[in-house]
């Protein structure tokens, strides 16, 4: 055959396959979409114009673009240039928008990489909110039904801002309380105005919550009632939320979901419920203008539900499992007696120790100690650790250390932990004092002062105008005791018909005596 004839055999021939490809693909494609292997390609945007017009010319090697372009950032990324790597990655989510993985990546690199390259927390804070907003505005907008979307999701909130390993984590806690008590309202659970908007500012914060931040109200408060209650003002609540949607979102489409995926997303939601234990409520001091976390004790129940739904779900990790579920248990029993809740932690330190009746209740406990630890007996040696420690400089500390914040919970309102925390300081008073009565001829030179000294010497610092607390928490205590005086003078300065006597013996209503 002739070199002319040849090439045109050969171009005919191309011709027939490039046809005969073309109605093959067509015929693929119809059998793909009907069994539900792809879904149809979204335009790119904002893509640089070169690699526009790259895809748009090779189409169906879009999948070899994103596979060049995810092994390059991938070689960025271990070669800590994670700029570059993020910016890799979003071409790629540009092409492939429903790779999930690339999703994922993306939001957790510009979460934790990312972000930990700025000093400044207001920069770090940023980039974390970038992580986010990728995840929960782009990444559900193309995958609705990805489980793995949601556990990100609910794993921002719960570790980046929710734990402590980030030291930029106060500062996110705050960012994101500021963010949301517009909607949740002073004390984080208020619901009735967004499932009853009223008002036109009302009206506004459902559109915002539902539309910028891509919260359900009503879904919402089915996790509360379900999980909690939760401050909606704190990143576990949305850990939680983020994690049961999902959860849903797989009962829905249970063909897309990897069992262990799911375990997975529990186990974030049990997470964060443990942590919006230990310091899921926001006390806030009016007259420092500060805040502070302390446990949500109304979870308990709660919590304990969810460890025994864990172990009996999981049972090759059940013993391991065991072991955070006691310790959360001997936990909640101190935090109840340390907001004078007794009752409540007696009833579950009876049951901590029903149920598990062969582990000791304190970690280093002596041979000599009796295996029913009484319930006082357990908290003050929690407070003073070594319970075999007679220090009597440690014990004063800890001792004064709880009557201040004792006095500091009474100017801020808080009755419970007034009470619950003098309780504490009247405990170890009497523990050492109770050690020292085999000394009887060294009771002078080791042992402690009167309780009522110690309860009067640390009230004195703390009603100092110059160095102690603030003049609105002294009016308050002043008032709250019926003390003498005049707040603007140190406490002490009273009138000259006033003894010491008639100091101790001052009570509060509906708060204990004083000093006995």
């Amino acid at each position: 055959m002739k070199p002319r004839a040849k090439k045109f055999v050969m171009l005919a021939l191309a011709a027939v396959f490039l046809f005969a490809s073309g109605r093959v693909e067509k015929i693929l494609n119809q059998d793909r979409d009907a069994l539900g292997l792809t879904i149809a390609d979204q335009p790119l945007q904002d893509a640089p114009p070169v690699l526009a017009l790259t895809t748009q010319a090779l189409g169906g090697f879009r999948g070899l673009i994103s596979n060049f372009l995810w092994m390059r950032a991938n070689d960025l990324q271990l070669n800590d240039q994670y700029f570059e790597a993020a910016q890799l990655a979003d071409w790629i989510t540009d092409l492939e928008p429903h790779f999930t993985q690339v999703w994922v990546y993306q939001g957790w690199n510009m979460a934790y990489n990312i972000s930990v390259k700025f000093k400044d927390f207001p920069d770090r804070w940023r980039w974390v909110q970038n992580g986010i907003e990728l995840l929960r505005d782009r990444g559900l907008r193309y995958n609705p039904d990805d489980l793995l979307i949601y556990r990100e999701l609910a794993w921002f909130f719960q570790h980046k801002m929710g734990a402590d390993l980030d030291d930029a984590n106060g500062y996110y806690k705050t960012a994101w309380a500021q963010e949301m008590t517009p909607f949740f309202g002073p004390h984080g659970t208020n619901f009735e105005a967004l499932l009853n908007p009223r008002t036109a500012q009302d009206r506004t914060n459902v559109y915002i919550l539902e539309t910028k931040f891509k919260i359900d109200p009503a879904f919402a408060q089915k996790v509360n009632n379900e999980w909690g209650p939760l401050d909606w003002r704190l990143p576990e609540a949305h850990a939680i939320y983020w994690g049961a949607l999902g959860l849903q979102k797989a009962q829905e489409h249970p063909d897309k979901v990897v069992p262990t995926d799911v375990i997975t997303v529990r186990r974030i939601i049990y997470q964060s419920m443990m942590q919006a234990f230990r310091h899921g409520q926001i006390i806030a001091n009016p007259f420092t203008h500060t805040a502070e976390l302390g446990p949500n004790l109304a979870l308990i129940p709660k919590v304990n539900d969810a460890y025994e739904t864990m172990m009996r779900e999981d049972t090759n990790d059940a013993a391991h499992i065991s072991i955070g579920h006691r310790n959360f248990l001997l936990d909640a029993v101190y935090y109840l007696y340390e907001a004078n809740r007794v009752a409540e932690a007696q009833k579950w330190y009876d049951y901590v120790r029903q149920k598990y009746p062969d582990k000791p209740v304190l970690e280093f406990q002596p041979d000599s100690f009796p295996k029913n630890v009484p319930l006082d007996v357990y908290c003050v040696s929690r407070v003073q650790g070594d319970v075999k420690d007679t220090s009597r400089e440690d014990t004063t500390a800890a001792i004064e250390g709880f009557l201040a914040r004792s006095y500091e919970s009474l100017a801020i309102g808080d009755d419970e932990h007034y009470a619950g925390y003098e309780l504490l300081a009247r405990k170890i008073w009497e523990n050492y004092m109770g050690k020292m009565e085999k000394y009887q001829s060294d009771v002078k030179r080791v042992g402690l002062d009167p309780f009522r000294t110690l309860k009067k010497t640390v009230l004195s610092e703390l009603l100092d105008p110059q160095n102690g607390l603030p003049y609105a928490a002294r009016a308050v205590i002043y008032s709250q005791l019926n003390l003498p005086g005049n707040p603007n003078l140190p406490y002490g300065v009273l009138s000259t018909n006033t003894t010491t006597t008639d100091i101790q013996s001052m009570s509060v209503t509906n708060k204990p005596v004083e000093a006995q």
